[in-house]
Order: structure tokens, then C-alpha cells, then sequence
């Protein structure tokens, strides 16, 4: 029997905030997956994306990725928007899988970005135009696998967009209102559930706040991608930070195209905590949605059920 396995989708504490750092921040994240299956796995493939991006804002100093039983073989490769995957096999029978992802990196301030064009000046951006250069980011305008447009959606965020309102303003006011009339709810949403669903319920996790806010932006013909990673956490004041305490999380990127038609800047918002990404963000993975950057998934002969536990801690180097 082959089953599909996928990991954890991302759920921040309610508490999490990003803190504010003048200069770069360096910090390490340990990631620990563990599979116990009902009975014996013959053969299993399996795909990791748990690397941390190395780009722009962010410094890979070191990584380090454990897989217990060792695999057969491990390769590496980088996907289309530069997102690094790991991909492993086991063929010897295994009633267990445990993997181990230890990062270190060094995070700058966001750079300052150009002063953004209206709203709707980008929306006509992403129109295409005959002999006009394309625009990479136009793939995050439409539709995808757990995110689609929808009325529902342009009606809700058009209070935020009013006429000749520059793009990065309209996008943080949505954000605050996402943040204001959602309810961060663990355990509220699935991984499969549908995002207008936790639109309607207004309540569900990093996930679902992401999916929402970028479903909204599409909805009025803007770009949006999901970013994947994880935040350093500050605990409540007299409370020691608590190791494993954290987990994945995930945010959103809105494209702001360049006057000069040269491409696009990205500008990153965290519904989940209503604020920009900043030196307490890690970046691991950049996408359409969250299937595009699942953490760990796989196919398995064998198995039965099984029971999935992640640790996730995110602190200090």
C-alpha cells in the first residue's frame, strides 16, 4: 500500500512577535520530524525542504540535515524560485523516520524599498500587454492549487484599496484588518482545508492567514507569493523561552513593480502578527501556496497508520 505523507502545516504561537534589531540578527533553528508507523515501511521517497534560502536578506552560515535510518542516497537540487529540496530514499524496512534539520543564519533589515506605484497601476502591470517585458512575478497573479480568486475576496479587501492608493499602503491596512477580524485559532484548520473556508470562519493559523491575504490581493489582480520559514519568538515577560516551543510559519510577499519596468521589489507582511518580516523571520522557502513548500513529504509502501510529532526551535545563535 502507498501512502502520501506530508508534514505539520505552519502554526505560529499567538503570542510570537518580531522583534525590531538596528543591525543583522543571527539565529539558529532546530527542525525535528519523527514518523512512527503502525507497522513496517518497505520502501519510502521522500522530499525535504527545510534549507534556508541564501539570498538578499539573509546569510546561510550553516546547515546540517539527519535522517535516521540513513538513506540510500541524497540529492539535492534547487526548484524554480530558488528554493532548495532535498530528496532522499529508503529502501530497507523502517518502523520509524526522524529528520533532524539544524540552521544557522545571519538576517538582515529589510532594505528600504522605492516609493510604490498606485494600486491599480500595478494591477494593470500584471495585464498583459503585447512587447511589453515580462515580469517574473506575474506567475503570483493567478490561481493555485489552495488558493483561488474569488468576489468574496475583492469584496472584502476593496475597503482598503481606495482609488490612486500607493500599492504598500493598501497592503499593510489589509493586513491589519486581516489581523483585527481573524481569530489565530490552533488546531482549527486542517492542512486540506479549503482557504475560503477559513475566510468564512474567520479563524485558522499562519496558514490560512496567509492564504486569505494573498487570496484577496489576486482577487484584485495583484501579485502575491506565500513565504514559508520560521520566527523567533519572545515569551510572555517573566516567562523563560521554552525550547520546541515554536513551529513553521509562514507570511506573505506582495510584488511592487518598478516604475522603470525593470521588475518587481517584494514587500513581506505577517498577517499572523501584524507586522513586516524583519531580523526575527527566517526564509526557508518562497512559493505559490503552501503545497509549493511543504516542509517534509513523501511516498511510503507500507506503514499502516501513523502518528507525526515536529519540534521546532527557533533562538539566538
Amino acid at each position: 500500500m502507498n501512502s502520501i505523507l506530508r508534514s505539520e502545516p505552519p502554526a505560529a504561537p499567538a503570542q510570537a512577535t518580531a522583534p525590531a534589531a538596528a543591525g543583522p540578527a543571527e539565529l539558529v533553528v532546530e527542525h525535528e520530524t519523527v514518523y512512527a508507523y503502525g507497522s513496517a515501511v518497505d520502501l519510502a521517497h521522500h522530499i525535504a525542504m527545510l534549507k534556508p534560502r541564501g539570498d538578499g536578506v539573509q546569510e546561510l552560515l550553516d546547515f546540517a540535515l539527519r535522517i535516521d535510518p540513513a538513506p540510500a542516497r541524497v540529492l539535492e537540487r534547487v526548484d524554480a524560485w530558488g528554493n532548495a529540496l532535498g530528496h532522499f530514499s529508503l529502501t530497507v524496512p523502517h518502523e520509524s523516520l526522524s529528520v533532524q534539520a539544524t540552521s544557522r543564519v545571519r538576517v538582515m533589515p529589510s532594505p528600504p524599498l522605492p516609493p510604490a506605484m498606485s494600486w491599480e497601476a500595478a494591477r494593470e502591470h500584471w495585464r498583459y500587454q503585447a512587447g511589453r517585458p515580462l515580469d517574473a512575478a506575474v506567475e503570483f497573479a493567478y490561481d493555485s492549487g489552495l488558493v483561488e480568486r474569488a468576489a468574496a475576496l475583492r469584496i472584502w479587501a476593496a475597503p482598503s484599496f481606495a482609488a490612486g492608493r500607493p500599492l504598500d499602503e493598501a497592503a499593510r491596512e489589509l493586513m491589519h484588518r486581516l489581523h483585527e477580524e481573524f481569530t489565530y485559532e490552533p488546531d482549527s484548520t486542517e492542512v486540506d482545508t479549503p482557504m475560503l473556508e477559513a475566510f468564512a470562519q474567520k479563524r485558522g493559523v499562519c496558514q490560512d492567514f496567509a492564504h486569505v491575504m494573498i487570496g484577496a490581493l489576486r482577487s484584485l489582480g495583484l501579485a502575491a507569493r506565500y513565504v514559508s520559514g520560521y520566527l523567533l519568538t519572545d515569551p510572555p515577560p517573566g516567562q523563560p523561552r521554552l525550547q520546541g516551543a515554536d513551529a513553521s510559519h509562514a507570511w506573505v510577499a506582495v510584488a511592487l513593480p518598478r516604475a522603470d519596468g525593470s521588475g518587481s521589489d517584494w514587500l513581506e507582511l505577517d498577517p499572523t502578527n501584524d507586522c513586516g518580516a524583519g531580523t526575527g523571520h527566517v526564509r526557508v522557502a518562497y512559493g505559490r501556496d503552501y503545497r509549493d513548500v511543504t516542509p517534509l513529504s513523501g511516498v511510503i509502501r507500507g506503514g499502516g497508520r501513523h502518528t507525526l510529532t515536529v519540534r521546532v526551535s527557533t533562538h539566538p545563535a
